[in-house]
């Protein structure tokens, strides 16, 4: 082909036939010049899809679905309602687990060069739950409302989930999606016609203007709490009646409610941190407490934590087994990179008579992370606020004594550079977890290189009903 099959904006249909890694449906054209493969996120095969083209190359191109025509024959009904951020939920969970682990394996075949991934596979493993797993949770208002009937937007008073490929209209949750709490999610709509009557403003995306923007929950599973934050901007603040909101709410919701924040966040951006501003404590407290395989944890609106805390048990039982923890304290320690506010670390303390050391550059998630181990009790761990590539000529009492290095880094994954560095530290043995698989399939490579071979992999499904999968490997020298 000397000319792209198709133009960027180009509005297509097309049937999916295949999927690739991360929830890419595949749709193929059949031309002169042999197949035209289309790539479309979130896409089922079987279905019959409107996409839109956002990138055109010669031989495929890139689309963002518009609109599903007709489902697959594999589809069935949920009896909650579809929501976005759950394009899969209409597929049996076996499907959805044969498809992750396919495409997975494809791809560390295809990017790390793993040819024998089938012989050193683990296993996979499955959430725990595939319905209401989540302890978080966030809701956008807008004036423009989305009808998923009708196929139209609307001015309206609009509380939900972001409708698909827009950033200005909402589709307003009128009942249960399956993946956060029942009974919170089945009350929003009462939530949403309480500030509607209110007389104040849904947000305005295109013009900057309104006052209620976001409503974001966390729920503890141990407790089955909630805190809920809801988030404004400053216009309209004077007209807020904050004691009817509270309320309100308590009449919802009774003793579930362990907190209700408010933050006004003045920034007028559509891709704001919904989080960031000035908080004010209108009732209860600004932490819940969670578990994970016996540790307790306390949360805030900003920490950063697992939104799947059974699976993240599962995930957390893996990683200490791969890291090989046991009854011998030889004087070498297991060093958790990246350890945040030490979860991994803690586990890891309590399993082995070893020193664990937990390594962050973020020096609030080393003050947490302190604070965390000293409320559970753990003791043989030490937390550095310091960088990973500096880390042995600051300490260099660690020198040759570390026997096994657990990276869990950030979803964007290691800076080629860090990586280079974390080679360094010349453990025999390293366990990478990874909540993006395609970056540690990048780093395979490099480890290789370096001399380290990965001899076990097991995969976590973290996210059913998502095209996320989580990774765990085994990297030896």
């Amino acid at each position: 082909m000397s000319e792209r099959f198709l133009k960027k904006n180009q509005d297509i249909e097309i049937r999916i036939v295949d999927m690739a890694f991360g929830g890419v449906g595949i749709g193929k054209i059949k031309t002169e010049h042999g197949d035209f493969a289309v790539f479309v996120q979130n896409a089922i095969p079987g279905q019959l899809v409107k996409a839109r083209v956002e990138k055109a190359q010669k031989r495929f191109a890139e689309c963002k679905l518009i609109e599903v025509l007709e489902t697959s024959p594999d589809e069935v009904q949920t009896g909650f309602q579809p929501i976005p951020g759950a394009p899969y939920a209409s597929l049996p969970i076996e499907m959805q687990v044969a498809y992750k682990k396919r495409t997975t394996f494809d791809l560390f075949k295809r990017i790390g060069k793993v040819e024998n991934i089938e012989n050193i596979f683990d296993e996979f493993i499955h959430s725990p739950a595939s319905w209401h797993y989540r302890n978080k949770m966030e809701y956008a208002f807008s004036v423009i409302r989305f009808d998923l009937d009708e196929k139209k937007e609307y001015d309206d008073f609009g509380l939900g989930f972001k409708h698909r490929g827009t950033w200005w209209c909402v589709e307003n949750l009128d009942r249960d999606s399956g993946l956060f709490d029942e009974e919170f999610e089945t009350k929003l709509k009462e939530v949403r016609l309480w500030c509607e009557k209110s007389g104040l403003t849904a947000w305005h995306p295109p013009k900057h203007h309104g006052f209620f923007r976001y409503l974001v929950v966390r729920k503890s599973y141990l407790t089955n709490q909630l805190l809920i934050n809801l988030v404004t901007s400053e216009q309209q603040l004077d007209a807020f009646n904050s004691v009817a909101f509270v309320q309100y709410l308590k009449s919802l919701f009774g003793d579930r409610i362990a907190g209700i924040i408010h933050t006004v966040n003045p920034n007028t951006g559509d891709r704001i941190d919904p989080l960031l501003g000035k908080t004010i404590q209108l009732f209860g407290a600004p932490k819940i407490t969670e578990e994970i395989n016996g540790l307790k944890f306390e949360i805030s609106m900003t920490s950063f934590f697992q939104t799947n805390p059974k699976s993240a048990e599962k995930l957390y039982d893996k990683v200490i087994r791969y890291a090989g923890v046991d009854d011998v304290d030889d004087g070498r320690v297991i060093m958790d990179l990246f350890c945040g506010t030490g979860t991994i670390t803690q586990l890891l303390a309590q399993k082995s008579q070893r020193k664990v050391v937990g390594v962050d550059i973020v020096e609030d998630a080393i003050t947490d992370a302190r604070l965390n181990a000293q409320r559970n009790g753990v003791s043989n761990l030490e937390f550095f606020a310091a960088d990973v590539g500096k880390f042995l000529s600051e300490y260099p009492e660690y020198a040759g004594k570390i026997s096994c290095l657990v990276l869990d880094p950030p979803r964007g994954g290691i800076a080629p550079k860090t990586l280079k560095k974390v080679i360094t530290l010349n453990a025999p043995r390293i366990v990478y977890v990874s909540c993006n698989p395609s970056t540690q399939a990048r780093d395979t490579i490099e480890l290789n290189a370096a001399g380290y071979g990965m001899k076990k992999i097991s995969f976590v499904d973290q996210f059913p009903h998502t095209s996320h999968i989580e990774s765990v490997a085994i990297f030896e020298k």
